[in-house]
């Protein structure tokens, strides 16, 4: 909310890298919502959680679908930077506010096009079979189809865009070094880009391996979910804790590191006790 609130308060801040960071904000704060809906279910009737029900389509479909959304804005903002970057400056200032509005419509539109799915009909609420044990009345191949090509996407997409800047910033700092130029802004760049990558590679991989464990498990498992109880279930619960710690996280490694932000944040915080001093500011 400070992320969303901050940005939407500071009109320098409307560019295109700042709408996918908004937007990315927007998703974490949707999957926080989604996630504490189901933890009231469970809280109130923790059979249906369990053992599955109707009531659980929607809050499992909006959960996939912030989490989708989220995933896709974290790809997106891989391919901006790298597009930045990788790109002569001429070309870096195409990538305009309508490019980033457009793909962020795009993403949400994706996000809720597979994250809704379920509702539709793609769901195992009248069958004996396919149903699965984590996530039910999710059917298991369509957990397996949501999960295997995201978390490609996830990974692959993001680990190919911030080694191409990496290997980009390299490259000219060793050509300006050649020429007994300065590199210290290259050097300091690629510290950060690298710094940040791995951040995300391990919040990343921290965050959705263990669910990705999961729907494989979910897969073939051939056990009843009685048997499994309640192992398994505190398995599920501690899997969307990790997910809320990575919309906790995005926030952090994407924004509130960033010292134009910060210094809009203080900008801010002054404006309420003092309008002077926010004017000097």
């Amino acid at each position: 909310c400070t992320v969303i609130f901050t940005r939407m308060a500071t009109k320098d801040l409307h560019k295109p890298i700042s709408i996918l960071f908004c937007n990315l904000a927007f998703s974490d704060l949707f999957t926080s919502f989604s996630g504490f809906w189901i933890s009231m279910l469970f809280i109130t009737n923790p059979d249906i959680t369990i053992f599955g029900s109707k009531d659980m389509l929607a809050p499992y479909a909006l959960y996939t679908v912030s989490i989708l959304s989220t995933i896709y804005n974290l790809v997106s903002i891989g391919i901006e930077r790298y597009l930045a970057v990788a790109k002569s400056m001429r070309t870096r200032f195409r990538v305009a506010r309508n490019h980033s509005i457009a793909v962020v419509l795009i993403n949400w539109v994706l996000a809720f096009f597979l994250g809704c799915l379920p509702l539709m009909g793609w769901n195992c609420l009248h069958m004996g079979k396919n149903l699965s044990v984590l996530y039910s009345p999710f059917c298991v191949n369509y957990l397996i189809f949501i999960a295997i090509p995201n978390v490609v996407v996830a990974f692959i997409i993001p680990l190919f865009t911030y080694l191409r800047i990496i290997i980009i910033l390299r490259k000219r700092k060793l050509r300006m070094k050649a020429c007994g130029q300065a590199t210290g802004t290259y050097k300091s760049a690629e510290i950060q880009v690298a710094r940040t990558s791995i951040f995300i590679w391990l919040l990343a991989l921290i965050s959705y391996a263990p669910f990705f464990a999961g729907v494989i498990f979910d897969a073939t498992n051939h056990q009843c979910p009685i048997d499994l109880y309640p192992g398994i279930y505190i398995f599920r619960n501690c899997t969307a804790m990790l997910i809320t710690m990575n919309c906790l996280g995005n926030p952090i490694i994407y924004t509130l590191k960033a010292k134009t932000l910060g210094a809009k944040l203080k900008a801010l915080k002054c404006l309420s006790a003092s309008p002077v001093r926010a004017c000097t500011i």
